[in-house]
């Protein structure tokens, strides 16, 4: 590990998770440091090409931005492992739709570092030539890692809520900022895709998901946040 990827870890926000030691870092990620393993969610690759289909126009760079910012972070941390909790493509004919340049960058990416992708329900079956092993729940490190979460054991680490939470700063400016929610028995991890939006954790999704009281773990600064909520102070990276 480079002396900036510790760096970045030590903005991070470590705690246990379940029985796991795990560190909640800026930009959306998830690092285990016993078995230093990176895990992001819901990239949703060629999001804006497939709202572009449909008539709504979204600058077409959103699958570039996220490779670069995930690319960066491999580069600090040097991962033995990279687990992408499912919705890595926005649909499943995403793969046919990368430009030449991307589907390069993610190929040789996902061949230098090993990496497991978890099935999602935008993309339940992946293109064959991604390299890497697809699965529906991969048990790892104590953990149980799912696209969906799930309520069958401790130590679920899931996406696809994409959750959020609303922050006051300190200048009484309320903002909308993706949040880790957990409960220190499961966790629900924020969405990393460049457009990929937010689910306010207040919502009936995360209702009956967590044993205890929920908290949000929220990066990008210091803010005074609603009951029942916790903030961390942590610098955003990649942007």
């Amino acid at each position: 590990m480079s002396a900036q990827g510790q760096q970045l870890l030590d903005q991070g926000y470590g705690f246990n998770l379940h029985e796991t030691p795990v560190i909640a870092l800026p930009g959306a990620l998830l690092w285990l440091p016993r078995s230093s393993t990176l895990v992001v969610s819901d990239l949703h690759f060629e999001k804006g090409s497939a709202f572009a289909a449909r008539g709504v126009l979204l600058p077409p760079f959103d699958t570039a931005e996220t490779l670069t910012r995930l690319e960066g972070v491999i580069s600090l941390l040097r991962p033995d492992l990279l687990i992408s909790l499912g919705d890595s493509f926005h649909d499943i004919v995403a793969g046919t739709r990368l430009s030449p340049s991307d589907q390069a960058r993610l190929l040789s990416m996902s061949q230098s570092t090993p990496t497991i992708w978890i099935e999602g329900n935008h993309d339940p079956n992946l293109p064959a030539w991604l390299e890497g092993a697809c699965h529906a729940i991969y048990r790892h490190d104590g953990l149980m890692f799912t696209h969906e979460p799930s309520l069958e054991e401790a130590g679920n680490v899931a996406g696809h809520l994409h959750p959020c939470v609303s922050v006051t700063g300190s200048s009484g400016r309320t903002i909308r900022r993706r949040c880790f929610a957990t409960d220190g028995r499961s966790l629900v991890m924020p969405a990393f895709g460049a457009f990929t939006g937010g689910l306010n954790i207040n919502d009936i999704a995360f209702r009956h998901l967590f044993s205890a009281q929920l908290i949000a773990l929220v990066a990008g600064g210091t803010y005074r946040a609603p009951t029942k909520v916790r903030a961390i102070r942590a610098s955003k990276i990649g942007r």
